[in-house]
């Protein structure tokens, strides 16, 4: 398996990009306003907030390249 595709190609696109944004933006601002109140569930909250905003930010899914899915558009 190619690293550099493994970790740098842009697999994430359309519907799917927008999705995990919302995802992370809205996990975020429950977080910021105190809206989850049980510790571990406040954790959960966060990783899943994060990984949506890392991938929608990079484009790159890791899991989509193993899994072979592709939602960017290709060029």
């Amino acid at each position: 398996m190619d690293l550099k595709k493994l970790f740098l190609e842009e697999n994430v696109g359309g519907f799917d990009l927008i999705l995990r944004t919302l995802l992370g933006v809205l996990g975020i601002t429950a977080l910021a306003l105190n809206l989850v109140k049980s510790s571990p569930l406040k954790w959960i909250v966060a990783l899943i907030a994060f990984t949506g905003l890392f991938t929608s930010i990079t484009r790159h899914c890791t899991p989509y390249v193993i899994l072979g899915i592709n939602t960017a558009k290709t060029k």
